[in-house]
């Protein structure tokens, strides 16, 4: 049995509206992947957790390393599906450390996971696109390996593919990579990449992240709100009754509080005094020093005590946590 290369999917040439479809098996790559890696063109896969978590439960019965993505701008609050399903070591990996302003320093963002319930026996902040600390977390994954096979796991879009291409081309003489999008569900199965013969890395399927922007954009829209780049936070000192418009993507209704919002800058964020006319949802939050998380579109830092009412599209979870920053 071959699987493709760069999603891992089983390939097969009889039915082109399946998964793993190619017209020639010995390309390794499926007509997917190969329309994603060339023309850009990505085609949506209907795929649910539950396929995902097999493949976490087939991990809990080794004793292998696990490195655990976490993409720094878009934290998922639901880590349960980790805490339950992940027994191993883990080796924490904070993606993305090129789009938090550099103002922030990395032992605060460490600190951040100091109390978790998986068996985290170090952590490492990389950034992938600027090759940052990437010597570092491959001198830690062969540090703490208990064989030659490490798992890659985490949240989809959480960057774990792009690692593991920076990670071959850093590291070995092959010219192949794994495909990746910022569309969910690139990668659809395991993908073994041999590193050397000591070293197995094993790419895993992102786990879905339920009532996200993510889920429900098209890839142009994703492109606005995904950041490319070191987010430049902008600050309001509200007073009075506003509303500070995250271009359509949302509207916050606030009074006495000061905020910083994290977002993409891209977006077209302002502030205005009269309510806006809009068919959003409606979520009213407590605040208390702490931050509101967007699924999918970035998080406000709230400095003050009262009520916020989010809108937002229908169903995208708004929540609150601690200060990231």
């Amino acid at each position: 049995m071959n699987n493709c290369t760069g999603c891992g999917a089983l390939l097969q040439t009889k039915d082109k509206n399946e998964i793993g479809y190619t017209t020639n098996i010995e390309k390794k790559l499926c007509e997917r992947c190969f329309r994603i890696k060339n023309y850009g063109e990505y085609k949506v896969i209907a795929k649910d957790n539950n396929e995902f978590i097999k493949i976490l439960e087939e991990i809990n019965k080794t004793n292998d390393l696990c490195v655990l993505v976490i993409d720094l701008f878009n934290l998922n609050t639901n880590m349960e599906i980790f805490y339950k399903n992940i027994k191993n070591d883990v080796l924490l990996v904070l993606t993305k450390r090129d789009l938090i302003p550099k103002s922030v320093h990395d032992e605060k963002l460490i600190n951040y996971f100091k109390n978790t319930k998986l068996n985290i026996i170090d952590t490492t902040i990389i950034s992938s696109y600027k090759n940052y600390n990437l010597d570092e977390l491959y001198e830690k994954i062969n540090k703490y390996k208990k064989t030659k096979n490490v798992y890659v796991i985490g949240f989809t879009n959480a960057g774990k593919s792009t690692m593991i291409n920076k990670i071959i081309y850093n590291y070995t003489d092959e010219q192949s990579e794994i495909t990746t999008s910022i569309l969910p569900s690139t990668t659809l199965n395991k993908i073994n990449v041999k590193i050397n013969d000591e070293l197995n890395i094993i790419d895993t399927p992102g786990i879905l992240i339920e009532n996200s922007y993510y889920d429900i954009l098209n890839g142009k829209q994703l492109k606005k709100i995904i950041p490319k780049k070191e987010i430049k936070p902008i600050t309001y000192q509200v007073k009075e009754h506003q509303y500070i418009i995250l271009d359509e993507y949302g509207v916050l209704e606030l009074e006495n509080m000061n905020i910083t919002l994290f977002m993409s800058n891209a977006l077209n964020i302002k502030r205005i005094y009269k309510k806006p006319i809009n068919n959003l949802e409606k979520t009213e939050i407590d605040v208390d020093n702490c931050d509101i998380v967007i699924h999918g579109l970035g998080f406000i830092k709230c400095n003050g005590k009262g009520k916020v009412k989010v809108y937002t599209y229908k169903n995208i979870s708004v929540t609150t946590r601690k200060h990231l920053i």
